[in-house]
């Protein structure tokens, strides 16, 4: 091969890379300009349904989202995703969150279970991808049907059907549960922090937080995200950073669920879905992640 060949090939090769260089970086930044602004909000979503964000500067940049539902109100209904797969080992299939809203027609929905299996390699080598099978991990429960097959002995949220909450410290639901979710930690009881584990560095380093929290009464709901691996954007919590948090909201019980790339709020309104917060499936910026199972809700416009 001649010189001038080798020189040309040499080039083009360097010109493909920068190129997709350029356009990784572009899309990157503008995934991240359309993030939600770091500002603080306090906005009435759907009658019962309030949402607010709070943008910190200290200890470091964090970004937490938190959905405030009175379940009295009339209109308010949970939905658990369904299992749709009949399997005997109660496979169900991976979506994203916004699939979820938008497949059964909700007003607001997060993430929920943790689940398996799971890898993330690169931006188009993961798994699951949407309608991927995947197993939860606790209990799951949806309108009534038990779905939930690996270690049952994880704590619980439980929603009735009079839309009654508790927060079970295993995976224990009355008979009057309709709706459950597992997480993998209590981190308030009676509105005090719970000593957590310490054989887990992934506690105790800021990172994207999902949580579940109950008033006194069961009457009242709150859903909790914390964003995070976004430098200058939002570094995420710790555990103990988090359970501070949801005891100074005036919870009686919180519940941890699957969190960093997972961590997921939509809105729908008009039909349209949105994302309320900033989601990382594999390091990209308000890139959602197909996960197993859901928390939703219907409210009244």
């Amino acid at each position: 091969m001649s010189r001038s060949r080798i020189f040309t090939w040499r080039s083009l090769l360097i010109i493909s890379i920068v190129f997709c260089l350029v356009l990784l970086l572009t899309i990157t930044t503008i995934l991240a300009v359309i993030r939600p602004p770091r500002t603080n909000t306090n906005l009435l979503l759907f009658p019962g349904i309030i949402y607010q964000r709070f943008a910190f500067s200290q200890p470091r940049p964090v970004m937490i989202h938190v959905v405030t539902i009175d379940l009295n109100t009339p209109g308010v209904k949970a939905l658990v995703t369904p299992r749709i797969s009949t399997s005997p080992d109660m496979k169900i299939r991976a979506r994203t969150t916004s699939e979820f809203v938008n497949e059964f027609d909700l007003q607001l929905a997060i993430n929920a279970n943790f689940f398996s299996p799971f890898y993330e390699k690169t931006p188009w080598d993961f798994y699951p991808k949407s309608g991927d099978l995947v197993n939860v991990v606790g209990r799951a429960i949806s309108n009534g049907d038990d779905y939930s097959i690996i270690d049952r002995n994880w704590p619980t949220l439980c929603l009735s059907i009079n839309n009654y909450a508790q927060i079970s410290n295993n995976s224990i639901c009355s008979a009057q549960t309709i709706q459950a979710i597992s997480g993998n930690l209590i981190l308030v009881a009676n509105g005090q922090a719970v000593t957590l584990p310490k054989n887990s560095p992934l506690n105790e380093k800021p990172y994207p937080r999902t949580a579940v929290a109950i008033n006194q009464r069961g009457d009242k709901l709150w859903l909790i995200l914390v964003d995070g691996k976004q430098p200058f954007y939002s570094d995420g919590l710790t555990l103990v950073e988090l359970t501070e948090f949801i005891i100074n909201l005036g919870a009686d019980k919180a519940l941890n669920l699957d969190g960093g790339g997972s961590t997921t709020l939509v809105v729908s309104s008009n039909s349209q879905t949105k994302l309320l917060n900033s989601p990382t499936h594999t390091l990209v910026p308000m890139r959602e992640r197909s996960i197993a199972n859901h928390l939703g809700f219907y409210a009244l416009p």
